[in-house]
């Protein structure tokens, strides 16, 4: 009898075990995404030797809100939402992801930008932290910070 009650117990743990797996970065990644918050700390803005700090919560009527959508075959896509609506802005790139990072390439702004992010899972979406020239003055000590969150597109 112990050892029945102990078989189905190990059965019961494996199956449990089996459930909750996670998926890979690169699935998880491969969905459309709308930044809920956004803070970029450059401690040497401009070659200056100012703390800028910018940061958006997205949460008061914000003129734009930056959406994407991240495409399995390492393509994505960035764009704008603004106050009415409309899709502005829009940018394509490459990503791929590297155990827990996410590294990206597209052109914005007059720049070609490559960066990496590291990437930790949340519930509603994902929390993104880069290091990078985001002040654009020779240096790469800005950092930032975003969250995420899953939406539907087209």
């Amino acid at each position: 009898m112990k050892f029945k009650n102990l078989l189905f117990i190990c059965a019961f743990g494996m199956l449990i075990v089996t459930c909750k797996k996670e998926k890979p970065l690169k699935e998880y990644m491969t969905d459309s995404w709308q930044t809920t918050y956004l803070k970029i700390e450059m401690p040497t803005y401009e070659k200056s030797d100012s703390l800028e700090v910018y940061e958006d919560k997205f949460d008061k009527n914000p003129e734009l809100v930056a959406q994407s959508k991240y495409n399995a075959d390492g393509t994505f896509n960035a764009w704008f939402i603004n106050k009415k609506g409309e899709k502005i802005s829009e940018s394509d790139g490459k990503w791929a992801v590297e155990n827990d990072s996410l590294f990206v390439e597209f052109f914005y702004n007059g720049r070609d930008i490559k960066v990496g992010y590291h990437i930790t899972k949340t519930e509603e979406g994902f929390l993104g932290k880069s290091t990078f020239d985001w002040d654009n003055d020779g240096a790469n000590d800005d950092f930032l910070t975003m969250k995420t969150k899953h939406i539907k597109t087209d």
